[in-house]
Formats: structure tokens, sequence, C-alpha cells
């Protein structure tokens, strides 16, 4: 679970509800240029409706914050906790994921009714100052999944516009904060010596920390070097010329299946632009790559690939945490793939119930990515935070950071 509560008086109920008020609208704002066509897309299975993420992270709220701590709360929709639960299983059946583009209603209005009146719910409880210190790690958690899903119901209407063959960008999306990405800075690349020992690793326990950052412990660092900056796009157009997507010896063998069964020749969202350029897709709309912005939307397969061209290595994830405070760009462009899976540090141990569910049971067959990109939200991101994808997924802001041994 969450670690991290706030102090119980009347400030703390006021600042958890401001809190609470903040990032739910901030889902709002994200959505309110969409139409309803636009929030029942699902583009493929790892993505989900916009609609979706509205209600999932309501639903998150109305089922471990309302249900077991107000009992005159009675739920809003019964059929609502098959619809919009993602994979708890200790509370019900669920509709598969791959399916939830096909569920048409409740419609995106009706799914705002239903965020209103947990909104209110959820206000009401808060309300009295002992309750809201009870519950401030409850909801805090709460507060922190649903800024996880702003960034995914970003990620995911950006690749349901991709696949429009119509020119969707002539409008674009919203102009709103974390939607646009930031401008390329051109620049030289250096390598920062840095001498490794033991490093501090995992929260520190100051303010919200997911499961998964706990508990903090020491790791033995080699002497190794961290690329000053991220990857570029005019460096991927390098190693693209020099037939990076047609070297086999390039690519661990589950990458070159990749490769070869799904046509890579280019980051995602990468389209020729028909004079031997290329074009990509961002929230601004179908522009030409610019080489100076870090490249973004490519796997760990392709990260792991362009290392090896590249003669250097991904960074652990303990590499990464140790450096980020003296790391130009850690934060805010791409999330960087480390060469670490994603395990549970030493001693972890998940909470028992149904919140144990939301970190620990994926510690398998996954990587794990640091920093934080444009479509985080702003204040979701730390030095010690865990996000985690399988290698071969792209559609997230993923980016390559390199390392080198001493």
């Amino acid at each position: 679970m969450a670690h991290g509560s706030i102090a119980a008086d009347s400030s703390t109920s006021t600042a958890l509800a401001a809190t609470f008020d903040a990032v739910r609208r901030h889902t709002d704002h994200l959505s309110a240029a969409l139409s309803p066509e636009d929030q029942v897309i699902q583009s493929m299975a790892d993505a989900s409706p916009v609609k979706w993420h509205r209600a999932h992270t309501t639903w998150f709220f109305e089922q471990f914050v309302l249900l077991p701590n107000d009992p005159a709360y009675v739920p809003y929709d019964p059929s609502f906790g098959f619809l919009f639960n993602s994979y708890y299983e200790a509370v019900g059946a669920r509709h598969p994921r791959a399916t939830r583009g096909l569920v048409t209603r409740p419609g995106a209005g009706a799914v705002g009714q239903y965020r209103r009146h947990v909104d209110h719910a959820v206000h009401a409880l808060l309300a009295d100052a002992q309750t809201a210190d009870r519950l401030s790690e409850l909801v805090t958690l709460g507060i922190n999944h649903e800024q996880q899903h702003q960034e995914l119901l970003v990620t995911d209407i950006l690749h349901a516009f991709a696949q429009n063959p119509l020119a969707w960008c002539d409008d674009g999306l919203p102009t709103l904060p974390g939607w646009r990405p930031p401008a390329g800075t051109p620049g030289p690349t250096r390598f920062l010596e840095r001498l490794g020992g033991l490093a501090g690793i995992g929260h520190t326990g100051g303010g919200f920390g997911f499961d998964n950052e706990y508990p903090r412990h020491h790791q033995l660092l080699q002497p190794h070097a961290l690329a000053s900056r991220l990857v570029r796009n005019g460096e991927w157009l390098q190693f693209m010329a020099d037939g990076g997507y047609r070297t086999a010896t390039l690519w661990m063998a589950d990458g070159w299946d990749q490769v070869r069964s799904n046509g890579w020749d280019a980051p995602m969202h990468w389209r020729p632009d028909g004079e031997g350029g290329w074009l990509t897709v961002s929230p601004a709309g179908l522009a030409p790559v610019d080489p100076d912005a870090p490249v973004r939307h490519v796997s760990w397969y392709e990260a792991d690939a362009y290392a090896r061209w590249a003669d250097a290595r991904l960074p652990t994830e303990a590499e990464l945490e140790a450096a980020s405070d003296d790391l130009p760009e850690f934060f805010g462009h791409v999330w960087q793939w480390s060469n670490s899976a994603y395990l549970p540090y030493p001693r972890f141990k998940a909470v028992a119930g149904p919140i144990g569910e939301y970190n620990g049971k994926f510690m398998i067959n996954q990587m794990v990515l640091r920093g934080s990109s444009w479509a985080t939200p702003p204040g979701h991101h730390r030095s010690s935070y865990r996000n985690f994808f399988t290698p071969e997924k792209r559609w997230q802001v993923t980016g390559v950071r390199l390392a080198r041994d001493l």
C-alpha cells in the first residue's frame, strides 16, 4: 500500500479534499475537448477508452474508500463494479480488458454524472477531520492512482488518433499542461563518470510512495558513466540508416521476433514523409521529426539494440535513481528504460487485502523505467518512482539514456 500519511486536524481534511479536487479536475480538463466518440474508442488491447479511465478512477474511490468506510453509501450503479474493475480479483468479476471499447453505454455524459456523485460522497466523508486522517493514506493512494491514469489517458488517445487515416491533426488535441512535448535543444552528449559504491535506493519515507518503492535499502554500484542527454531523434536516424532494424546481431532473440513479425523499422508514431524523411504524430499534430528532441515511443528491445549499436548499455534502475539529481532532462521528457527487471526490493511484502494487488503481482516479465515524461501529470514524479512495462511495449512515452562501464 501507499506510505506517508497526513497529520490529524481540520487543515488535514481541507488539504486532502483540495488535492482530491485538483486531481479530479485535471482528469476532466484532459477529456473536456474530446467528443463522446473519441472517448469510447479502444485502438488496441493494451489501451483503454478515455471514458473507461474516467470511470475506473471513480470506481476506485467508490470501491476502496466509500463502500468500506461510509455505511450509508449505496453504489451508484451495481453494474459499474463489473464494467470498471481493472484487475482486482478479490473484489469480483470484471469485463475483459480487450473489449472495453465495445461498451458504448453508459455514455461519456453518464460517466460524468458518476464522477460527480462519487466526488460529493468523498467530500462528505472527508469533512470529518478524524475520518480524513484515518483515510488519508488510502485517499492519497487513490489520488496517485488517478494521476497514473491521466498519463494513460493521454497516451491511449494519442495512439487512437494516430490510427486515423484522415487529417485529424488539423484540429489537434487540447492545449493543456502535459499535452505538449517540450521542444528539442541542440548540444553534445557527454558521459558523466560515477564512482559507484553503496547507494541508498527506494523511497525515503517522506511523502507519498507506491508500495513497490519500499523498503529502502542499499545496493552496490560498480563504477560507470551515464549519458548527460537522452538519445535524440537525430542519433536514432543514424541507427536506422546504419541498418539497425535489419541487423539481427544487435537484438535479443525475442526482440528480433518483434521486429520481423510487426515490421518495425522506426519508433512508433513515425511515418515516412514521402521525400525520404520522417514525420511523427504528437498532440501538436503531424510534424517533421525534430532531430534534437529525445526519441520516444521505443520499446525496451529497441532501446537495448540501440545501446549495443552505440557501444554502450542501458543503465540499471539503481544507477538512474542514484544519479537522478545530477542528470539534466531526467524528468518531464521521456520515461527511461533501464536494464533492470521489475522485481520486489529485499524484504518487500504486499499488504493484505485487495489493495495488495496494486503492484506486487506484476513483478514478473517486465522491465523498469525511471524518470517521467511530458505526459506525466504535474508533480507526479520522484527519483524513487518505478514505472514498468513488458519489453515490447512502446505506446507509452518511453526513451533511452545510455550507460557505459568504467
